[in-house]
């Protein structure tokens, strides 16, 4: 068999974000010679880049627990703004974290359902955050949507997680739903606890957006939510589409990793979802 239809057989995708290292603006336009793609450690030839156009529906996890009491105002003016930016990428829904995940609005294009989601966010007296929860639910109701790329976006503080779940369970499930975690979080100099629940929860917030083609920036300031979630919006309205060829193999790859093949470029990004075991 020729190399060229080889590759043409065993095409795969990949959805890959760019930015500037410096100023962290998106960069557009990108070629094949922007990208290099591995599989297990192994190169795989990039075949073509094209700007990302399908629907990507996305997951707002936003704390509104007794914890985030102070920043609820700078949250929501945040929010509002992000979904404003990201009205037409796809459907959006806002899901709170405090006592217990709770949708404030389910996946919506409609824009003023997606403004109205935002405005139902306020500070729950007396309750903890259930993040972990909320990722795991979120993510398995991603598993029965079809599109091919999907975010889960988290504005969280540093809280009291009551999510009693092993870090392993909540990222396994977020592998399972094929989405990329961008999480905001508004850290604090004290840090927060070390019991069991807060350190699963460090993990999965530092492990997350690694592992699945997603972003994490923390924020010293609530004030700061919305320039860093309209940077986000900015990164993942430019996306890529990059296909890569993929030998003839039984076994898929445990591990797919896209990096940057120019100087001053970050990237991040995952295969497309509904692929992983062909």
């Amino acid at each position: 068999m020729a190399l060229g239809s080889a590759a043409q057989a065993n095409e795969r995708v990949v959805y890959v974000s760019a930015w500037n290292k410096e100023t962290r603006a998106p960069i557009t336009g990108l070629g094949v010679d922007a990208f290099t793609v591995r599989e297990d450690g192994r190169a795989r030839e990039v075949l073509r880049v094209t700007p990302a156009s399908s629907p990507m529906p996305i997951a707002i996890l936003v704390d509104n627990s007794q914890a985030a009491r102070d920043y609820i105002a700078d949250i929501r003016k945040a929010l509002t703004a992000f979904v404003k930016v990201m009205s037409g990428t796809g459907p959006i829904a806002i899901v709170g974290v405090a006592d217990r995940p709770t949708i404030l609005r389910d996946y919506t294009a409609d824009p003023r359902q997606q403004l109205d989601g935002v405005g139902k966010v306020f500070a729950m007296p007396d309750s903890g955050a259930t993040l972990l929860d909320a990722i795991v639910e979120t993510s398995r109701g991603l598993q029965r949507r079809e599109e091919d790329r999907a975010a889960i976006v988290i504005v969280t503080t540093e809280n009291t997680e009551f999510s009693n779940r092993h870090y392993s369970d909540v990222l396994e499930e977020l592998a399972k739903g094929g989405a990329a975690l961008h999480a905001v979080v508004l850290t604090r100099p004290a840090g927060s606890s070390l019991d069991d629940p807060a350190r699963n929860r460090a993990f999965v917030l530092d492990r997350g957006p690694k592992d699945s083609g997603g972003t994490r920036t923390d924020v010293l300031t609530s004030q700061a939510f919305e320039s860093r979630l309209l940077e986000l919006a900015a990164i993942l309205k430019s996306q890529h589409r990059v296909v890569y060829a993929r030998p003839q193999q039984l076994i898929p790859p445990q591990k797919i990793e896209v990096a940057a093949a120019k100087p001053g470029m970050e990237v991040s990004g995952g295969p497309a979802r509904g692929q992983a075991a062909k």
